[in-house]
């Protein structure tokens, strides 16, 4: 019997499969199992009561058209459904059709009835077109390989996610990490990835999310007994994009589940994209299963375009936008503002804006009153070597002595103090700092912030110096 239901089974399977698109059935009746077949009853296996209520929500007609077809009018269909328990409990446990409601079962319901049928988390995205099968990809097509700029600060990244791109899955770069400051293209990379990925393999379902928005997720499916649903979800997905992955620290529940959902991803050969604020080494409450597993791929850096590449990004953002501006304006703004990409293409923004609303003419006049606002209302990001730089200068002593072992008292204020501007302006973990400041630890880290606190409050002389390095890190 258990040959005949797996064949029955596999004709199903062959008619439904010339009835449907191909990632519809590879989605939602490749993972299903026929596991008894009696008295014309056949009953499959499926994931999850998500799984279930898709198929009768969706496909009930097809599967009494072709059981019908397979066992006669009086055929009869029974759900067993098999997940992880919701608290975490690794046993499988099955629901499947009371018995006394087995006869009562017609060829046109072919359903089972469940307690609790609940819809409220087939698709995380509520998007209309996931009755169509189509889980939307949630890419910006605007972000592509065309208007990412190679560079020498980003070859690297741009060289892996085109190779990823080509063979998603199937390189050694699974995971592919890309990490940098602020506003350097890590979200355009990925989404150009994606986009690419969609034109290249158009049934590969690619989603883009952001780190923050799966947390929201979990947390909702967690609240309505959902979780399993949740995690069948992302398990189906060929590419996941994951941005700005740093906004897991500290959340267990979530690394945790993210870890399987990984772990499954990974195991079948599909693709896995992050992108962080920081590498692996230096990311701080994220569980080291992860971080390991963040290592295995790739982890490609992205760092402050040079002066030829600023010029680059300038003149292609015009050209898209059909201006024309001279090239030693051009060559100002490039100078001057080498922060990251997103402030170069404002203030390239901002100068037509003001061109056209005023009907004023670009002028390097125009250009240098921009940049000296657009400057001056930006945060400026320094790195852990400037603040070194700024507070040896200040203190008139090498880097060197700076981050010498000696104990001398005027030596370790200013350390201390490098130290806590270093957590003040840089989103290093205190590890880091540490490690960049002399070899520390974390735990010597946060004793030189907590001294700099105090003696703020009660050296005048010792506040004056943090006032003083203050200003001289903000200007």
């Amino acid at each position: 019997m258990n040959s005949i239901k797996n064949e029955v089974w596999s004709k199903c399977l062959s008619f439904i499969k010339d009835n449907i698109q191909p990632q519809a059935f590879k989605t939602w009746f490749e993972p299903i199992e026929a596991v008894k077949l009696a008295n014309n009853v056949l009953s499959i296996q499926v994931p999850s009561k998500f799984f279930y209520e898709w198929l009768e929500e969706h496909y009930v007609s097809l599967l009494k058209s072709v059981l019908v077809q397979q066992l006669g009018p009086d055929a009869r269909l029974v759900y067993v459904i098999k997940m992880e328990n919701t608290f975490g409990n690794k046993q499988p446990f099955t629901e499947s059709i009371p018995s006394n409601h087995r006869d009562s079962i017609k060829p046109q319901d072919v359903s089972a009835p469940m307690t609790s049928r609940s819809h409220e988390l087939k698709n995380p995205f509520i998007i209309p077109g996931i009755r169509n099968l189509q889980i939307e990809s949630q890419l910006n097509p605007n972000y592509n390989f065309d208007n990412f700029l190679e560079g020498d600060a980003n070859r690297l990244a741009r060289s892996a996610g085109l190779a990823v791109s080509n063979k998603p899955g199937g390189t050694s770069f699974n995971p592919l990490l890309i990490f940098g400051g602020v506003g350097l293209g890590k979200t355009h990379l990925v989404h150009a990835i994606g986009v690419e990925i969609k034109d290249k393999y158009p049934e590969k379902t690619v989603l883009y999310i952001s780190a923050e928005k799966f947390t929201q997720q979990y947390i909702e499916s967690v609240k309505k007994n959902s979780r399993n649903d949740f995690i069948h979800f992302y398990q189906v997905i060929d590419i996941l994009i994951i941005d700005d992955v740093q906004f897991l620290s500290g959340k267990s529940g979530t690394q945790d589940v993210f870890f399987h959902i990984f772990n499954h991803l990974h195991q079948n050969g599909k693709q896995v994209i992050l992108t962080s604020d920081k590498a692996p080494v230096d990311m701080q409450d994220i569980e080291q299963r992860l971080l390991s597993r963040f290592k295995w791929g790739l982890s490609a850096e992205l760092q402050s375009p040079d002066f030829e590449t600023r010029v680059s990004i300038i003149k292609n953002k015009l050209f898209r936008d059909g201006v024309n501006i001279e090239d030693n304006i051009i060559e100002y703004v490039a100078k001057n503002i080498k922060t990251n990409i997103r402030e170069l293409e404002g203030a390239i923004i901002s100068l037509i804006a003001q061109s056209s609303f005023n009907k004023m003419e670009i002028t390097i006049q125009l250009a240098q009153e921009i940049v000296n606002k657009f400057v001056k209302n930006t945060k400026r990001e320094v790195s852990i070597d400037y603040i070194q730089k700024v507070v040896s200068e200040y203190f008139q002593m090498d880097v060197s002595t700076l981050q010498s072992k000696t104990r001398k008292r005027h030596i370790v204020q200013a350390r201390q103090l490098a130290m806590y501007f270093a957590k003040k302006f840089t989103k290093a973990s205190l590890a880091s700092i540490g490690s960049q400041i002399g070899k520390r630890d974390h735990a010597t880290v946060l004793h030189a912030c907590k001294t700099v606190d105090n003696l703020s409050f009660t050296d005048k002389q010792f506040r004056k110096y943090v006032e003083d390095l203050n200003q001289k890190l903000t200007i």
